[in-house]
């Protein structure tokens, strides 16, 4: 568990990283600096169950505001687009729907952590 831990803890600091020239840096960075550190602290054995609820909880409530896009997404004849960069500037549902697989990623770990902290 703890090299699957400090994998998690590695791809969060550099999904971090990479929202730094996003056009909003400071949401996504703290989104994702909280989940370096939540895994960082299974890495270390602590799994603060409060935290990742109420983390949880504002992910989830957050995610919503993206269903309009990823339903956008769901309906587009290229599926594939969500990979393009050129296509994210042409339409606002692709970066709405990257956001939103951005926050499952984080629902899924913080999911996982909570199953986790109960053994």
């Amino acid at each position: 568990m703890k090299i699957l831990n400090i994998f998690l803890a590695v791809m969060f600091a550099g999904f971090a990283y990479l929202q730094l020239n996003d056009p909003d840096p400071l949401i996504w960075t703290v989104i994702y600096l909280i989940m370096t550190s939540f895994s960082v602290l299974a890495v270390l054995g602590h799994y603060p169950r409060r935290f990742y609820w109420i983390v949880l909880g504002l992910l989830t409530l957050y995610s919503i505001v993206y269903i309009p896009g990823v339903m956008d997404w769901l309906k587009a004849d290229n599926k594939a687009e969500l990979f393009s960069e050129v296509a994210k500037m042409e339409h606002l549902y692709i970066e709405e729907s990257r956001e939103f697989l951005g926050l499952m990623i984080c629902v899924a770990v913080l999911i996982f952590h909570i199953l986790k902290s109960k053994k």
